[in-house]
């Protein structure tokens, strides 16, 4: 048998075994808890989705070849019956502005002084792009 101070010695070594072995570093040893099973992950599968392609817009319609043409005789008789809203005669040019049909010539409009018009370059130019999208 061992004697009282051997005894100490030995039980200092055991506790201080179970010290270490304590996952938290504590006094006294705790056994490891059972914890509950865990579920099992559900996975979705994965769904490729559709892409959803938006339709290009529609390309601008080419207007018709007019079968009728620009008569200067026309044009003239405009400017005589309608003098330059920038300089006020009635020949020669008109800087700033220039002649236009009220109805295009490409969606049916007439190419006489009655369906005529001074307009700026600028607002011309505007027009000119929407009218460009075809008759309507």
């Amino acid at each position: 048998m061992l004697g009282v101070p051997a005894m100490k010695i030995v039980l200092f070594f055991v506790a201080a075994a179970l010290v270490m072995a304590s996952p938290k570093g504590g006094s006294t040893y705790h056994a490891p808890r059972a914890s509950a099973p865990r579920a099992p992950k559900i996975h979705a599968p994965k769904v490729s989705t559709p892409r959803i392609r938006t339709p290009k817009p529609p390309k601008a319609a080419k207007l018709p070849k007019s079968t009728s043409k620009r008569d200067p005789a026309e044009r003239s008789a405009f400017v005589k019956s309608h003098p330059c809203p920038s300089t006020g005669k009635t020949s020669g040019a008109c800087p700033g502005y220039v002649v236009d049909h009220v109805r295009p010539l490409a969606c049916g409009g007439a190419d006489s002084p009655s369906n005529m018009q001074w307009q700026t370059e600028a607002s011309g130019k505007i027009k000119d792009a929407y009218e460009r999208n075809g008759c309507r």
